[in-house]
């Protein structure tokens, strides 16, 4: 703008002369009259002296931020029906008139560009106020972590001094014992003997209270003699024969003698029945006598007890207990669980002394004891496990090998737990691990990968890599195991060995003919194609390899698979790694034991003893064990139920522990986020590798908002006490590859519990998914529809504030709720009271169309305020 004028300038800037030549003094700027003329200079002056008092920037600086805002206008053309037309008489059939409406659509964009240096210095700022947070806090902690530890020496140094405060107490008061015992001792001898003790005897004897005695200026007064010597004295004057001397003497010395007593006639009196009274050792002593000084004992405290337990080891009672942990600052109940460094120092604070027992000392013993029953090493099989994706042709190539039909046997055509087989070949024995391949069973091919020497990764040659068959590498990588890769399915035309090699490249595992480690074999389980040479590829990687064993001593291995068998009861699959397993011997596995009643292998032949590398069937243990567990046989039935007990105890506090930590957690949750939603399942499966797959797979599921519950997970058909479980926990049953027995049916029926039954995995997890889905609470979310701007604000008698409104944005709908703004700030959420066109009442006004709204409850609107209706959708979530 060139030069104007002041009385110009005051004009464009819409202010009096005389407040802008006010504005320009208080600037500093020199006086000017109304017809002086005012530079670009002294106005850009100007305007950063009223930003400054207004506490905006400079105008002279440059920007924190700049906003750019950009609109486009478009039109559309919308075919509007005028309604049905009615033929004229004498004409053809009426048409339909339809003309066109136009519509104008306003796009607004609005970008905010902030400089790099404001984003740095508030950076910094935050930074520096959370470090200055940091050590406050830090400092506070230190102060009272300081307070406490001078609190905790002062209070040993009391504890201390009072002990041996004690300590003097007990040893002062035991002198006075003895001297008092010596005296009393000196006083006897004297009465049996019939002298008098001396003066200096009789001054120097302590009392009996335990009070030192005073001397006596009389050395013959009657206190210095005993009393038994006066009576004695005084019978002798009286004159009253030898008869009561003797009766005297013997009162006094302490002895019980009987005499015999004469009637007037003379004759013998019959003796009165009398009790034998047997006089204790030492005299006149008592024989038992209190103890003096405090009993110290050694107490064995293991890694968890109870407050009970501690107070038996202690010899003390349970109450003693909770009083000392009182004055500890710990508010304990007589059954609740205490760790070993809680209960250490509570024996040290009652005077005991404590040695601390590792829950481990009995297995380091049974580990010890194996190790040196391991005898002469000696070749063994090799162990396989043959992992891949699912539907690749796992168990139908292991078929083949073996000449079986097990895959047409499997529920839904899919391995469902680890099989294991002792194959006789012409390079000799090989075990094979057949692990699943669904997603599930994660854990049961890890565990296969753990126990196996070679891993076979079967992958179908028209199929590719797939999410498992990565996961399978990752297993055998994380075991160290030499892996062999064979291609499937090169019968079919499709097949593309080629591109396979290509996929495990990328994933490092490099063939050997690209320079590689790894064998690439192409198989085809249908044909046979292939099957030798990867017969011949076994038994190479074995020889290089070098596997060896202890064929003999105590038998090592590890849980396969459990089952629960009607006939036989728990049966446990078991791969023998190390010494010898024989009929009659005591295994034990986890938390389980029993003798070895039978052995079966993979065809059903009963074996008397079973060596390294050889899968079995193991029948006599007390439950079904744990998949994954070491087997190993003890000497005696008594160290193994020993071990046993402990590893019970040690889980079930671990799950104690476990439950009042998630009880808490649950509770914090409950406090914040209110009453959580949750599916409670009673899982029972044929295996013990089935079980678990399904409960990871299940409990993974759990979400923020609905929490999957799984009641028990166990092995074996559907009893009654589990029917009975869910009832009282509200859960659904899910039978997978068993079922329920008579009873069982009949209490399902009666109260009605939801039991399911399953024989495929996929199965099961997408109604646990379809039940979490239904108590997923959905989705509210919020959409605007339509802004208008406040012109004008009208008040009225009857219906209050009404305001004159301009829909610039898309619709206004009477029905739906708003949002008053002032300044881009929400300052009232309601509903629309009333909505008109002149003097129409109407449902909706469209955008570029004035109109009357009435806020419900609402009276404050004013000109500029923006009117903002916006609706609500609900949508349903999903995990």
């Amino acid at each position: 703008m060139a030069e104007v004028t002041i009385q110009q300038f005051a004009g464009v800037v819409g202010i009096s002369v005389e407040r802008l030549q006010q504005q320009l003094a208080e600037a500093g700027l020199p006086a000017k009259n109304a017809g002086d003329m005012i530079s670009d200079d002294e106005k850009t002056q100007l305007l950063s002296f009223l930003r400054k008092m207004h506490g905006k920037q400079d105008a002279t600086q440059e920007p924190a931020k700049i906003t750019l805002k950009r609109k486009t206008v478009t039109e559309l053309k919308v075919p509007v029906d005028r309604g049905r037309a009615r033929p004229r008489p004498g004409t053809g059939p009426a048409t339909k008139p339809v003309t066109a409406k136009t519509v104008s659509v306003e796009i607004r964009k609005k970008k905010t560009y902030v400089k790099r240096s404001v984003i740095f210095e508030d950076e910094t700022a935050r930074i520096e106020k959370e470090t200055e947070e940091r050590d406050r806090l830090r400092a506070e902690e230190e102060a009272v972590q300081r307070a406490e530890d001078e609190r905790l020496v002062a209070e040993r140094a009391r504890i201390e001094q009072e002990a041996a405060d004690a300590e003097a107490n007990r040893v002062r008061l035991e002198e006075q014992r003895v001297a008092v015992e010596r005296a009393r001792a000196d006083t006897q001898a004297h009465a049996r003997t019939g002298t008098v003790p001396s003066v200096r005897a009789v001054e120097t004897a302590p009392r009996f209270d335990g009070s030192p005695a005073r001397p006596s200026s009389n050395p013959i007064a009657p206190a210095a003699v005993p009393n038994g010597l006066i009576d004695k004295k005084k019978a002798a004057v009286k004159g009253k024969g030898r008869e009561r001397d003797e009766r005297d003497t013997s009162r006094d010395t302490g002895r019980k003698e009987l005499h015999v007593a004469t009637d007037k006639s003379g004759r013998r009196r019959k003796k009165p029945a009398t009790r034998r009274v047997v006089p204790a050792a030492g005299g006149a002593k008592h024989g038992f006598e209190r103890p003096t000084a405090p009993v110290v004992r050694e107490v064995l405290i293991p890694e968890s007890l109870t407050v009970a337990e501690l107070a038996q080891r202690m010899s003390v009672k349970a109450a003693e207990v909770i009083k000392a942990m009182m004055k500890l600052g710990t508010m304990v109940t007589i059954n609740q669980l205490i760790d070993q460094e809680t209960a250490a120092i509570v024996v040290d604070e009652m005077g005991h002394q404590g040695k601390l027992v590792h829950g481990t000392a009995l297995e380091q013993v049974l580990r010890e004891t194996s190790k040196q029953d391991d005898g002469k090493q000696a070749p063994r099989a090799p162990v396989v496990t043959i992992m891949g994706h699912v539907d690749h042709g796992k168990t139908s190539l292991l078929d083949f090998i073996r000449d079986t039909r097990v895959a047409a046997g499997e529920a839904g055509g899919i391995t469902q737990h680890i099989g294991a087989y002792r194959v006789d070949t012409v390079h000799g024995s090989i075990t094979f691990l057949d692990t699943p391949g669904h997603e599930a069973f994660t854990a049961m091919r890890a565990r296969g990968a753990r126990v196996t020497d070679i891993v076979i990764l079967v992958v179908a040659a028209d199929d590719g890599v797939m999410p498992q068959t990565e996961e399978a590498i990752k297993h055998a990588k994380a075991s160290g195991v030499p892996m062999i890769v064979a291609m499937n399915k090169m019968d079919k035309p499709e097949a593309d060995p080629d591109r396979i090699k290509q996929e495990l490249a990328g994933r490092q595992v490099v063939p050997e003919d690209w320079g590689g480690d790894t064998q690439f074999i192409a198989v085809s389980a249908k044909t046979g194609l292939g099957i030798d040479s990867l017969l011949e590829a076994i038994s190479l990687q074995a020889e290089v390899l070098e596997l060896t064993a202890s064929p003999d001593g105590p038998a090592k291995g590890t849980v396969i698979e459990s089952r629960l068998d009607k006939g036989r009861g728990p049966v446990a699959t078991v791969l023998v790694q190390s010494g010898r397993l024989k009929r009659g011997d005591v295994l034990l596995t986890g938390a389980e034991y029993g003798r070895v009643r039978a052995m079966v292998n993979a065809r059903g032949e009963q074996l008397l003893e079973a060596g390294p590398s050889e899968p079995i069937e193991v029948l006599g243990l007390s439950s079904t064990p744990n998949a994954g567990d070491e087997a190993m046989v003890v000497e005696d039935e008594r160290k193994a139920r020993e071990i046993a007990s402990y590893r019970v105890d040690k889980d079930r506090e671990t799950k104690l522990a476990r439950q009042q930590a998630g009880k808490l957690e649950n509770m914090f949750a409950q406090m914040k986020d209110g009453e959580q939603a949750s599916v409670r399942i009673l899982l029972k499966a044929d295996v013990q590798g089935s079980a678990e797959a399904l409960s990871e797979a299940i409990t993974r599921m759990s979400s923020s908002d609905v929490r999957v519950d799984l009641i028990a997970a166990g092995v074996g058909g559907i009893n009654e006490s589990d029917v009975n479980l869910a009832l009282a926990a509200r859960a659904t049953m899910i039978g997978f590859n068993v079922r329920a027995d008579a009873s069982a049916r009949k209490l399902v029926e009666a109260e009605g519990v939801d039991l399911r039954y399953y024989s495929v995995i996929y199965d099961v997890i997408d109604d646990v998914k379809a039940a979490i889905n239904g108590l997923l609470s959905p989705e509210i979310r919020e959409s605007i529809i339509g802004v208008a701007q406040v012109r004008d604000a009208f008040r009225s008698s009857s219906m209050g504030t009404i305001a004159g409104c301009l829909v610039t944005e898309g619709v206004v709908r009477k029905s739906s709720p708003i949002r008053v703004l002032r300044d881009s700030v929400v300052i009232y959420e309601g509903q629309l009271e009333s909505l008109r066109r002149f003097k129409d009442d109407v449902n909706e006004v469209r955008s570029g169309t004035e109109c009357g709204i009435g806020v419900k409850n609402y009276n404050d609107v004013i000109a500029g305020d923006q009117i903002e209706v916006f609706e609500r959708t609900i949508v349903a979530r999903t995990i």
